[in-house]
């Protein structure tokens, strides 16, 4: 599935990828629609999105013809010739095929991937190792096909760093807000939930570990909610998931983060900032990148060189399979959050379903046909 340059969504046949060495090939079974991160990408998306996919396919033609080849480069530029960008970045499958060493993972096992510049939304993909994770016995493949997107949430959650009992505001619940607040409530917090969306609120009520308090997105009444939560002192943790170009959300998170708290920026929000309340209060301020590390770093998503575990605990590739985990002992369900599943030849209607936004659920699913026996 390609994104056209007018901005439409086309499903077109093209050839299968090979499966080089340090890579996985994958028979994908799902695959996720965010009905916020994707949708923005239709006609024109927003101008930070489309430099970081840009910089990330500009990235991986410069590693590939570095340890691949030219010939290697030009014959995937011919697959995507006249087509303007392939989508998706949150698959699940089971593996046709590994490369030269690849030694953990075999033909037959149930796998999820993740990351823009492979896991698309196609029938088959080859995706380096390290973007690679075993899916557990207890979760499903549709729900596994979470796993990218579980990840991002979970890097959030471990740069906020909570503990038990702490109480924990989350400010936009699309789709990676929605994940996060499951996350917390299964480590222990107490969660209260904000978006415009009344109905998105209440999706977060109903899900696994629920909320302890959910409001709209106006600032006072947000503060009043968390006020009330938190006996006058404050949220311990603020994570902003939400996606937008105002910095009111980073103001109110300001406005209701306890004294020397934590602040996480997760989404893509507006940044400026006060001096004063950060000065008064104390708090400290971190943006979370993407999946964990490892993102972005060629040596460890290409060139399959792992960080060591003791220095480096939670990788991307290590953060899926805690998100994984937790799915499979039935602590986080994504299945709560999909508002529908389509065949992947009704993909330009899903999208359009997504853009349009009219349900509350935030994620869609395309269902792939089984591969054909070998």
């Amino acid at each position: 599935m390609f994104l056209s340059k007018s901005g439409a969504i086309q499903v077109e046949d093209a050839p299968a990828p090979g499966c080089g060495p340090g890579e996985v090939l994958i028979d994908v079974a799902y695959s996720v629609i965010s009905t916020g991160t994707e949708t923005s990408s239709m006609a024109g998306g927003d101008l930070r999105s489309r430099l970081d996919k840009s910089l990330e396919l500009a990235r991986l033609g410069v590693e590939r013809l570095r340890t691949r080849g030219l010939a290697e480069v030009l014959r995937k530029a011919k697959v995507r010739e006249g087509i303007s960008a392939p989508m998706g970045y949150s698959v699940a499958g089971v593996v046709r095929e590994v490369g030269a060493d690849v030694v953990d993972l075999r033909a037959g096992d149930r796998v999820a991937a993740g990351g823009a510049a492979y896991a698309h939304h196609a029938e088959v993909v080859a995706v380096p190792r390290n973007l690679v994770v075993p899916v557990p016995d207890g979760a499903d493949l549709r729900a596994a096909s979470f796993a990218t997107v579980g990840a991002i949430a979970m890097q959030g959650v471990r740069q906020a760093a909570p503990q038990v009992g702490e109480s924990a505001v989350v400010i936009g619940l699309g789709l990676v807000g929605q994940l996060t607040v499951q996350i917390l409530a299964a480590a222990g917090c107490r969660v209260i939930g904000a978006d415009p969306r009344e109905d998105r609120v209440a999706l977060a009520r109903e899900g696994p570990g629920g909320l302890v308090a959910g409001v709209g997105a106006d600032a006072s009444a947000i503060e009043k909610t968390v006020a009330a939560a938190t006996g006058g002192h404050g949220a311990d943790v603020v994570l902003l998931c939400a996606g937008t170009a105002s910095s009111e959300p980073m103001q109110t998170a300001m406005k209701v983060v306890r004294q020397r708290g934590r602040v996480v920026v997760v989404g893509a929000v507006g940044m400026e900032l006060a001096r004063e309340p950060f000065y008064r209060k104390e708090a400290t301020l971190t943006i979370s990148c993407s999946y964990g590390p490892g993102r972005y770093d060629p040596s460890y998503e290409e060139g399959g060189l792992d960080y060591p575990y003791g220095f480096v605990r939670w990788t991307e590739n290590r953060n899926m399979e805690a998100f994984l985990d937790l799915v499979a002992r039935g602590r986080v369900d994504p299945a709560h959050l999909v508002a529908a599943e389509h065949p992947l030849e009704e993909a330009p209607a899903a999208f359009a379903a997504a853009k349009a936004g009219a349900d509350a659920r935030v994620a869609l699913v395309l269902r792939y046909p089984e591969p054909a026996p070998a």
